[in-house]
């Protein structure tokens, strides 16, 4: 599947149940426009439309990139409003990403800046060029980050963190977000595409009703209690326990020449 809508272009690639939804509005550095948000939304809708006539899961893993050296410079400064910091009565594209059931993994590189940061946390994981720098610069607008940096970087990294990053508005190094916790994982020029698409793969060829489940799980951590985060562990593990790729699993661990074929069932 390819489709180009305004500002985001929107692949699948069948063989490796892998989504991409890039942000395509380079000559912006990829700024967050209001079509922006609603392109990234509508992108993600069509991915997990490729479900819909599959026999169990067919989308097991999303990237989300940007275009041309640069993932998100931040809001477009051109619309920029409490509406354009994430402030709307419906569901935001930072809401909507992080509540997709699917994985999605974002492919920093370029600027990570203010809402493209934050767009950045909404995702579930981060992967980020060496060259990749972060930052929130809203403080320089008399501003904080209306759409939950400060609050994002204070449960990835520290409160201390999110502090320095919002108060300063200094740009940091893709070595700094690591070592913060911002960020998973940063490879090098010669490496990163392929790591990044190696690192996807590997998700998308795990049974994904199991990583749905450790996705919820990771939420619910953050969200509420231990007590109430192991039982709904406990809940989750009953149920992948009756599923068809357990099965699988299980005749894998048991023979060594079988290869499982996860279905999402």
């Amino acid at each position: 599947m390819h489709e180009e809508l305004e500002t985001t272009v929107v692949e699948f690639d069948a063989e490796t149940n892998v989504g991409y939804v890039t942000l395509n509005r380079p000559d912006a550095l990829n700024a967050l426009s209001s079509q922006l948000r609603e392109d990234v939304v509508e992108g993600l809708r069509l991915l997990e439309a490729q479900n819909e006539e599959a026999d169990g899961v067919a989308l097991r893993a999303v990237v989300l990139e940007g275009a041309e050296g640069n993932f998100c410079a931040g809001a477009d400064v051109n619309e920029f409003s409490d509406e354009s910091a994430g402030a709307t009565s419906e569901r935001s594209h930072y809401e909507f990403i992080r509540e997709f059931p699917v994985p999605v993994i974002a492919k920093v590189e370029g600027y990570c800046l203010g809402g493209g940061l934050e767009t950045a946390m909404s995702c579930d994981m981060r992967i980020a060029h060496e060259e990749a720098r972060f930052g929130l610069p809203e403080v320089d607008l008399g501003l904080l980050p209306g759409a939950g940096g400060v609050q994002m970087v204070s449960q990835l990294a520290s409160p201390a963190a999110a502090m320095e990053l919002a108060m300063t508005g200094e740009h940091i190094t893709a070595d700094r977000a690591a070592d913060l916790g911002i960020v998973n994982r940063v490879y090098g020029d010669d490496e990163f595409d392929e790591a990044v698409d190696e690192f996807a793969e590997t998700i998308a060829a795990k049974p994904p009703l199991a990583t749905q489940a450790i996705k919820q799980s990771a939420r619910t951590a953050v969200q509420a209690g231990l007590e109430e985060g192991v039982a709904f562990d406990r809940q989750q593990f009953g149920q992948l326990l009756t599923t068809e790729d357990h099965e699988e699993g299980a005749r894998a661990f048991a023979e060594d020449d079988y290869e499982p074929e996860f279905k999402g069932r």
